[in-house]
């Protein structure tokens, strides 16, 4: 009784195709899609950035009080 046998699922595939319809289910897949395409995006520029953004270590690191010392004299 605990197991979902295949007429179960065609039932509730049914169900969703009711209440969807034929054109709205493609469509969310596609909003998925872009969805997940846009999230790897955005983890490929925020890694981009972080790297852009590393310290060499030969560069001099630049504080504020370095900045205000150096405009001031």
């Amino acid at each position: 009784m605990g197991s979902l046998s295949i007429w179960h699922w065609l039932i509730v595939l049914a169900v969703v195709l009711l209440l969807f319809g034929r054109g709205k289910i493609p469509e969310l897949m596609g909003d998925v899609a872009k969805g997940i395409k846009n999230f790897k995006k955005g983890m490929t520029d925020e890694t981009e950035e972080a790297k852009s953004l590393e310290r060499k270590p030969g560069d001099p690191v630049v504080t504020e009080k370095t900045k205000d010392a150096g405009s001031t004299g």
